[in-house]
């Protein structure tokens, strides 16, 4: 049986566990439903460059502890930054936190995300940027803010900001599979077993052409998007607020 080992608690908000040639990243911050910190973030792509370094290790699986994914970025944290410091970082993100990860990879290894619960903002793109997704059922709803489907119901999700379901997901394409939320670790597993029966460098090839066609769409949407500096905008302001303070936002279009 392969033998199970962590890496050093230099992770706060990660859990990292390497079984074989399978590694386990799981976003730990249950008591706040995972929702990403700067801290949290930049812990998880450190821990996707570890796996991808690592020579022993060929499948990563990504998931959250608790009762979800990830429900989104820390409003506290980072929607309600001052409008001074959205200036100097460049927007609620802050200037150290990279997104993505997985498109600074040298080496190219799979990685699947399983999902349950909420994946909202920031955990629906993190979920989105791994390459296969299993969802566990009823998946309550993902808020999309990235959209891969190329569809009507993407642009329908983008205008109204409805969520949506795991079913309704895989409906369009979004995920892979969508299995009973016992069966979710097990389901990721296999599909990591069926990825480690074939030939390493061209899994890995398939991995690079597939990010690549990804991270040029967002490459892409950034040109066309910047300078609109939305997250100085008072909108902005008063959804994070609005957040906070569990009420309906009020928007003027300002």
């Amino acid at each position: 049986m392969p033998t199970s080992h962590h890496a050093p608690p230099k992770f706060e908000t990660v859990l990292y566990e390497k079984t074989g040639p399978i590694c386990r990243i799981t976003l730990n911050r249950p008591e706040k439903l995972n929702a990403a910190t700067d801290q949290l973030v930049e812990e998880v792509n450190d821990a996707l460059f570890e796996f991808d370094a690592d020579p022993e290790l060929q499948v990563a699986i990504l998931s959250g502890a608790g009762r979800a994914f990830c429900s989104g970025a820390d409003v506290q944290q980072r929607q309600l930054r001052t409008p001074e410091e959205m200036r100097r970082l460049g927007g609620p993100a802050g200037r150290r936190s990279r997104e993505n990860g997985l498109s600074d990879t040298v080496n190219w290894k799979p990685v699947i995300a399983a999902v349950h619960g909420y994946a909202l903002g920031l955990g629906y793109s993190l979920s989105q940027s791994c390459d296969l997704v299993v969802a566990a059922e009823p998946a309550l709803h993902w808020v999309a803010t990235w959209f891969w489907t190329g569809s009507r119901f993407a642009n329908e999700v983008a205008l109204t900001g409805r969520m949506f379901t795991a079913e309704e997901a895989l409906q369009h394409g979004m995920v892979n599979q969508v299995v009973p939320r016992a069966e979710l670790g097990s389901a990721a597993e296999t599909l990591a077993h069926q990825i480690i029966d074939n030939p390493p460098l061209a899994v890995r090839a398939n991995v690079r052409v597939m990010r690549w066609f990804v991270n040029e769409m967002q490459r892409q949407s950034k040109l066309y998007t910047q300078g609109r500096g939305l997250h100085l905008t008072e909108d902005f302001r008063e959804s994070a607020a609005a957040f906070v303070e569990k009420r309906k936002p009020t928007f003027k279009g300002r």
